[in-house]
């Protein structure tokens, strides 16, 4: 079990962290995106900044547990959060779709094993 936590949060970890540095670097990809879903792209950095803090936060988890599961638990709700906005604006184009289901099926799955790995059972 440790194996899968320690790399499931590793990969989880450094895809939400190239993530965060498109939005703080404003890429192409991620400002049409923002546009297709109305967020404005001033949002791009501050949401960037989430990303990262997640991102580090995951890492921080393997020597705090609670602070990787808080991490988990704030990426799920981000890419709920995106998924919304997508569905919001009936966005139907298969790769933004992917990707936000990528992204959070990543964190879905940082917030389980995380879970599994530190249980008490």
């Amino acid at each position: 079990m440790v194996t899968t936590y320690i790399a499931v949060t590793v990969v989880a970890a450094i895809v939400m962290a190239s993530a965060a540095g498109l939005s703080l670097l404003q890429h192409n990809s991620v400002l049409a995106a923002a546009d297709v879903v109305e967020v404005p792209r001033s949002w791009m950095p501050r949401l960037g900044v989430l990303l990262g803090a997640g991102a580090v936060g995951l890492i921080a988890g393997f020597a705090v547990p609670v602070l990787g599961v808080a991490a988990a638990v704030g990426l799920v709700l981000y890419f709920l959060a995106a998924a919304g906005a997508h569905m919001r604006v009936r966005d139907h184009d298969p790769r933004r779709i992917a990707n936000v289901l990528t992204f959070l099926g990543l964190a879905i799955a940082a917030l389980v094993s995380g879970l599994l790995y530190h249980a008490p059972w």
